[in-house]
C-alpha cells in the first residue's frame, strides 16, 4: 500500500522558516516523480492544488516561478524522503501542503501539475501569522 506522510507543519511568523517532511512508503521510491503542491484555507472546492516543486528521480527540479529562491525541494532517496525547505514565508504561503507522486515529472507550468500525480499525502497545515 503506498503511503505518503507529511510532517513539518506549523504556526510561523512572517520571515520564518520551516521544513516539511514526507516520508513515502509502499513503491519504489526512486522510480517516481516526488512533488509538494498546497491548498489555501478556503480554496477546496476549486478542487485543484497548487504545484510547488517537483523532483525528478535524477535530483533535478522545477518550481512554481511565484516561490522559486524561497523554496527548495529535495530528497534523500535511500530514506524515501522528501523535502521542502520554505523560507522568508509570506501570510499568502498560508495553506495545507501536500507531498504527490507521480510516474513521471510533468513539465511546467506548475498549473497543470496535480492532475499528473496520483499518490497524495494527506497534508501538514502550514500557517504564517504574527
Amino acid at each position: 500500500e503506498v503511503q505518503l506522510v507529511e510532517s513539518g507543519g506549523g504556526l510561523v511568523q512572517p520571515g520564518g522558516s520551516l521544513r516539511l517532511t514526507c516520508a513515502a512508503s509502499g513503491y519504489t521510491y526512486s522510480s517516481y516523480c516526488m512533488g509538494w503542491f498546497r491548498q489555501a484555507l478556503g480554496k477546496e472546492h476549486e478542487g485543484v492544488a497548487e504545484g510547488v516543486a517537483e523532483i525528478h528521480s535524477d535530483g533535478s527540479t522545477t518550481y512554481a516561478d511565484s516561490l522559486k529562491g524561497r523554496f527548495t525541494i529535495s530528497q534523500d532517496n535511500a530514506r524515501n524522503t522528501l523535502y521542502l525547505q520554505m523560507n522568508s514565508l509570506k501570510p499568502e504561503d498560508t495553506a495545507m501542503y501536500y507531498c504527490a507522486a507521480a510516474p513521471f515529472c510533468p513539465a511546467p507550468p506548475s498549473s497543470t501539475w496535480s492532475r499528473f500525480f496520483n499518490y497524495w499525502g494527506q497534508g501538514t497545515q502550514v500557517t504564517v501569522s504574527s
